[in-house]
């Protein structure tokens, strides 16, 4: 009997069960992971792409926007200066000179201003030395502008001094209604204008993104690279639907082969585009650094979590498979609160149940983390600018009454100058902490950029909001700097609904008041429409 037993075949080689249990588990646990960082991937490679791209657009749609403004500025102040020497034909040489000396000085809108007559000799010019009075025009766009009789915009063209230049003018007529000539401004593309103070500090900044602009041509009027200026890029896809009066954003390879993020809006008064790029470089090594986070913080974790999983397989193998259902959902992405698995009747599956769940949660903990550096300015600590705008989005959309306030520190650039960027740096965080420290708690503070912060105010009026600026421009003034004077800022105010519809009119009407402090003298607050 004992014989018959022994000789029995052993048949093929098996696997215990506990070995069985620990390779599953450990395949689960590992392809989790893969899983994990796979999902991760493409759910943050999409929303990198989407916002950025929407970022871009809004971005190029508020600078044509005030490109747009700023022309017809220029085309308003040139129209009231024609109707206003129309008006006074008789006007002596000197007081025509004296007119256009007036209106160049008292805005930075023209590098210079002109009367053309109706026989093309120059009749007055400002500043007089570019041109004595009585000299015939010579330029092929000058003789265009006359013989068109009617408001008049040049393409860019250059100067024999080399410079890029446009030209904008109105017809002048007589009180018999009779074609006299014309006013005329030119703008200077490279030199000092309002044009070139807004778009001409034109950087890539540290995200890698820049915008630049064109004309009805194609012809680049402001680019990073300066000796691109002049250079036709009408080839470019975005280029020519642009210049079709299309706005909109896309994935864009321009012209030299650069793939790109592109947003892109049109300025309607002249016919010009302005495009704002992101290198899709940028973005994937936005990415790169997420996932090389993720995978820092998840490591370790991992690594005990298999650790224990192949100790505790070879005791019990249940509690596994409500894990893995855990980690797969989480993997894909799927926000899910951690489910209560301790209780378990077996000692050892109840202590593994226990780690899963705290690993997990540190590792929600580091991506709300993650989730909390993508809103925050890094250097203030303040709200950011993505993070506002989608905020005035939510309020505005919701008919939420707010107040902006929008200040800028004075004279920050020569800060930078004197005493350094680092020391400039800590002047940025002295106000943003003193900002901070003069607003409420359910208000909303942001670094917008540069030296520009912005609070939002909500169910404020404009007097609550002045007194909430002054408190905090008094505060900033009297508190002890970083450097060894006081730091004053200059506000602006502007409130929703009552003021304006939406937040990039908003915006604008803060901005403008901002304007008015800093030209009335600084360390002030306006309202918009104050006088």
């Amino acid at each position: 009997m004992s014989k018959l037993h022994n000789d029995l075949p052993t048949g093929k080689k098996q696997i215990s069960l506990a070995t069985l249990l620990t390779g599953l588990v450990s395949v689960s646990v590992l392809l989790t992971l893969t899983i994990l960082l796979i999902a991760s991937y493409q759910s943050n490679k999409q929303s990198l792409f989407t916002t950025t791209l929407a970022l871009n657009y809004s971005t190029a749609e508020k600078m044509s926007q005030t490109m747009d403004s700023l022309f017809k500025s220029m085309r308003s102040s040139l129209q009231y200066t024609a109707a206003y020497l129309s008006e006074n034909c008789h006007m002596s040489e000197t007081e025509v000179q004296k007119q256009l000396d007036l209106l160049r000085h008292n805005s930075s809108y023209f590098n210079s201003i002109m009367v053309v007559d109706q026989d093309g000799m120059f009749r007055s010019i400002a500043p007089a030395s570019i041109a004595a009075a009585g000299q015939p025009i010579a330029s092929p766009v000058t003789r265009e502008a006359l013989d068109s009789q009617k408001s008049y915009i040049s393409k860019p063209f250059t100067s024999p001094t080399g410079r890029l230049i446009v030209l904008m003018s109105e017809p002048l007529y007589d009180e018999n209604g009779d074609y006299r000539g014309f006013v005329g401004g030119t703008l200077y593309l490279g030199d000092n204008n309002v044009l070139n103070m807004i778009f001409g500090k034109n950087d890539i900044d540290e995200s890698g993104s820049y915008f630049y602009v064109v004309d009805t041509t194609g012809q680049l009027l402001f680019h990073p690279i300066p000796g691109r200026l002049g250079e036709d890029v009408g080839a470019n896809s975005v280029v020519q639907k642009v210049l079709r009066g299309q706005s909109g954003h896309e994935l864009v390879v321009n012209t030299l082969g650069v793939p790109l993020l592109a947003g892109y809006s049109p300025v309607t008064e002249v016919g010009w585009g302005v495009i704002v790029n992101s290198p899709i470089s940028v973005v994937y090594e936005q990415l790169h650094r997420l996932i090389r986070s993720i995978v820092l913080y998840t490591l370790a974790p991992f690594v005990l979590l298999l650790a224990a999983a192949i100790w505790l397989a070879r005791k019990l193998a249940g509690p596994f498979v409500s894990l893995a259902d855990l980690v797969n959902r989480l993997g894909r992405g799927v926000r899910t609160p951690i489910p209560d698995l301790t209780g378990h009747w077996n000692r050892e599956a109840d202590l593994l149940a226990r780690a899963v769940a705290s690993t997990f949660q540190d590792l929600q903990k580091q991506t709300d983390q993650l989730t909390h550096a993508a809103m925050t300015d890094a250097l203030t600590g303040l709200t950011n600018r993505r993070t506002l705008e989608a905020i005035l989005q939510q309020w505005t959309s919701e008919q939420c009454p707010f107040c902006l306030v929008l200040l800028d520190i004075d004279r920050f650039k020569t800060i930078n100058d004197s005493y350094g960027h680092q020391t400039g740096d800590e002047v940025l965080k002295h106000v943003a902490r003193m900002v901070g420290q003069s607003v409420r708690n359910v208000d909303i503070c942001c670094r917008f950029g540069g030296e520009e912060f912005v609070v939002l105010l909500p169910h404020s009026s404009l007097t609550d909001a002045g007194i909430c600026a002054e408190r905090i421009r008094t505060t900033i003034e009297q508190s002890k700097a970083p450097i060894d004077r006081p730091v004053t800022v200059s506000l602006g105010i502007s409130c929703f609904p009552s003021q304006a519809a939406t937040a990039e009119a908003l915006f604008q009407l803060a901005d403008q008041a901002l304007y008015k402090a800093k030209e009335t003298g600084r360390n002030k607050t306006v309202i918009a429409g104050s006088k």
